[in-house]
C-alpha cells in the first residue's frame, strides 16, 4: 500500500461538512479532555499521523541497536571518569548520580526526537529526552479522539487503523522499577511529581486517572508542597513511596537545593524515582556526541557501529580539539565556523528549543558569537539533516486548508531498550518543538487496506 495514497484518500473525504462536523467533534474532545499544552489546543489539524506496519517495523528494528550503544555508553561511563566527563555533567550532577537507583535502567521510561523518511528508510535520531519524556498519555487520548472523528467513521470502510498506545508501557516501568527497588514499603503509591503551574499538569492528571483506574494509589504531588520526615516523603499528607518524576532535575535542585525533601529522600533510599538522578548522563545532548566520536569506537559492536553510522548525524562537543569527519581529521572549532550552513549548535542540557542555534538561519558573525559561547560553556555541534513534510489539513476561518508541515517521528522508549509507540510533532518552523511556531502535536496510527 501507498502510504500517500491513504494520506490522500484521507483528505479527500473532508468535504466541507465533513470537516466542520470533524472540528466540532474534535474542539470538544479536547475541551473534555483537557487536551491544552498550557492555554494551546495540542492539535490544530485534522489528519492523524500515518505509518504502515512496515515502516514502523523498520524505526523499532532500526533503533534497537542505537539503543543498546546508549546502554554502553552509559555503562562506560558510569565506571570511567573519563568517558563521562565527554557528557559534561555539572558538579551536582556528579554528586547526585552516585546514588544508586536500586534498578539498572538510568532511564526506564523515554522518547527519541527524530527525522524519519519512510519512502527512503531514512532515520536520523537528534535528541535522546531520557529524563522527562511527555506525552505517552496525551498520545493515547489523542489515539482514541482521531479514531472517533467523523471523519474516519468514512476512512475506517476502507482502511484499517491501529493506534500505538504507550501509557500502560509507563505504568509497567514504574512498577517494575519500584519492586526491583526492593524496599519493604507496601503497595506502591505513585506521585506524579511536577510544579503545578507547568503547561503539561493536565498530562498529569490523565496519568493519575489512569493509574487509579488499573488499581494503584496516585495522586499528583508539586516539590514545593512535600515533606520529608520521619524516614518517609509526605504528598497531601500521604505517604508516598514511587515518584513518576516529570519535574526537571536541574529546577528542582536550583529551586530547592541538594537538601530538597525529595532529594534526601531518593538519596536516602526512602522513595523509589523514576526516572532517578543517573538519567542525566543520557539526557545530555553530548550522548549523541558519545557515540558518533571516533575515539568512542572501541565502546561499541560492529552493528552498533553501523546503526550509529546510519541515525546518529555527526555530533561533537564543541571543544578546541582535532576529529574526524568523513574519515579525514578537521580542527573543530576553525570547522564548526567554515560549516555554518551545515550545522547546529545545541546547548547541552536544555529543553523547548531553548540554546539551540540554526547555522543557515543565523548570520555569520552571529554563528562566530555563538561558537564563542559554546566554547566556554557546554555545547554540541550537531551536522544538519533533511527534515521531512507532509501536508495536514486545517479548518482555517471556517475553509479547509491543506498544506505541508515540518514533521517529527517521536518514538518513546522502554526500559531503556526498545521502542513501542510513538508521537508526532508537526511545525510550520524549522525547529520542530510543541512550542515552536505552528506547533501540533498527533498521535501516530498505524494504517493499511482493507
Amino acid at each position: 500500500m501507498e502510504l500517500r495514497e491513504a494520506i490522500d484518500s484521507y483528505h479527500g473525504l473532508l468535504t466541507p461538512d465533513v470537516a466542520r462536523e470533524t472540528q466540532a467533534q474534535l474542539d470538544d474532545q479536547l475541551r473534555r479532555r483537557g487536551l491544552f499544552f498550557g492555554a494551546r489546543p495540542l492539535t490544530t489539524v485534522l489528519r492523524p499521523r500515518f505509518l504502515t506496519p512496515a515502516h514502523y517495523r523498520h524505526l523499532q528494528a532500526a533503533l534497537r541497536p542505537v539503543l543498546a550503544a546508549f546502554d554502553k555508553a552509559y555503562r562506560a561511563a558510569l565506571a570511567d571518569a573519563g568517558i563521562r566527563a565527554q557528557f559534561g555533567l555539572t558538579e551536582r550532577e556528579e554528586e547526585l548520580i552516585q546514588a544508586d537507583p536500586g534498578f539498572a535502567a538510568p532511564s526506564p521510561t523515554g522518547r527519541l526526537d527524530t527525522f524519519y523518511l519512510p519512502e527512503t528508510g531514512e532515520l536520523k535520531l537528534v535528541e535522546y529526552n531520557a529524563e522527562t519524556p511527555a506525552a505517552p498519555a496525551y498520545n493515547d487520548a489523542l489515539s482514541e479522539v482521531f479514531l472517533a472523528l467523523p471523519v474516519m467513521r468514512r476512512f475506517l470502510r476502507r482502511y484499517q487503523v491501529r493506534p500505538l498506545p504507550a501509557r500502560h508501557f509507563v505504568l509497567h516501568e514504574l512498577l517494575d522499577a519500584y519492586e526491583r527497588w526492593g524496599r519493604d514499603s507496601g503497595p506502591p503509591r505513585i506521585a506524579v511529581l511536577d510544579w503545578r503551574e507547568v503547561p503539561t499538569y493536565s498530562e498529569h492528571l490523565l496519568f493519575v486517572d489512569y493509574f487509579r483506574a488499573q488499581g494503584v494509589e496516585a495522586l499528583t504531588a508539586d516539590p514545593r508542597a512535600v515533606e520529608y520526615r520521619d524516614g518517609k516523603l509526605y504528598a497531601d499528607d500521604l505517604p508516598v513511596n514511587l515518584i513518576y518524576k516529570r519535574v526537571l532535575i536541574n529546577e528542582l535542585v536550583d529551586r530547592g537545593g541538594l537538601d530538597h525533601p525529595v532529594v534526601r529522600a531518593v538519596r536516602e533510599g526512602a522513595v523509589c524515582m523514576v526516572n532517578p538522578f543517573r538519567c542525566k548522563l543520557l539526557h545530555k545532548k553530548a550522548s549523541l556526541a558519545v557515540l558518533s566520536d571516533e575515539r568512542n569506537a572501541a565502546l561499541f559492536s560492529g552493528e552498533e557501529r553501523v546503526a550509529i553510522a546510519a541515525h546518529i548525524p555527526w555530533t561533537r562537543r564543541v571543544a578546541e580539539r582535532h576529529t574526524e569527519y568523513e574519515g579525514r581529521e578537521v580542527d573543530l572549532v576553525p570547522f564548526i565556523l567554515e560549516r555554518r550552513e551545515r550545522l547546529v549548535l545545541k546547548s547541552n542540557d536544555e529543553y523547548g528549543g531553548k540554546g539551540i542555534v540554526l547555522g543557515w538561519q543565523t548570520a555569520p558573525e552571529d554563528w562566530e558569537r555563538a561558537v564563542r559561547i559554546a566554547l566556554a560553556e557546554p555545547f554540541v555541534a550537531q551536522e544538519r539533516v533533511a527534515v521531512p513534510s507532509e501536508p495536514y489539513p486545517s479548518l482555517i476561518d471556517g475553509a479547509l486548508t491543506i498544506f505541508d508541515r515540518i514533521q517529527d517521528t517521536a518514538p518513546f522508549v522502554h526500559d531503556g531498550a526498545y521502542v513501542d509507540g510513538c508521537l508526532t510533532r508537526l511545525s510550520t518552523e524549522a525547529l520542530v518543538n510543541v512550542t515552536a511556531g505552528g506547533g501540533s502535536t498527533v498521535p501516530t496510527l498505524l494504517v493499511e487496506e482493507r
